[in-house]
């Protein structure tokens, strides 16, 4: 029995070691489980840039810069010669809603997504995406507590 399809896995990155490695297990897990017709998806999701920040006001930066600075980071960690067929993308906007509307866009089976592990009242106040997406994304999600 199946509890749920792993055909097309999202793993959303922040570029820390728990979600580059989250992206590797996933991955292997890709290759040897879920079989050949698996697709593994990874999203980065950049926060708005506010008008007050330096860069903006000195138009020394702006989305395309930022989005083209993550994707040659993402190619120097996964270069495509050795991860062929993953598939990338750089998003703008609330981290926990562009993934779930990424997932429902692409029709995701399962995320699998690293926890920071914060407590008490930093978890409190800021909140956890792992948690959010949790509550609202339309499929299975696997947390990586470490």
């Amino acid at each position: 029995m199946v509890l749920f399809s792993k055909d097309r896995i999202l793993v959303p990155t922040d570029f820390s070691e728990k979600s580059l490695q989250a992206i590797k297990e996933t991955i292997a897990y890709a290759d040897t489980e879920a079989g050949d017709s698996a697709q593994v998806y990874v999203v980065h999701v950049l926060k708005p840039l506010e008008a007050t920040e330096p860069g903006v006001v000195w138009e020394s930066v702006d989305n395309e810069k930022r989005t083209k600075t993550i994707l040659s980071l993402f190619e120097e960690k996964f270069p495509s010669s050795e991860y062929e067929g993953l598939n990338f993308e750089v998003r703008n906007g609330d981290p926990t809603a562009e993934i779930i509307d990424y997932a429902e866009h692409q029709k995701i089976d399962l995320i699998v997504m690293p926890s920071r592990g914060r407590t008490g009242i930093s978890r409190f106040f800021m909140g956890s995406i792992a948690e959010r997406v949790v509550r609202f994304a339309h499929c299975p999600v696997l947390v990586l507590k470490q």
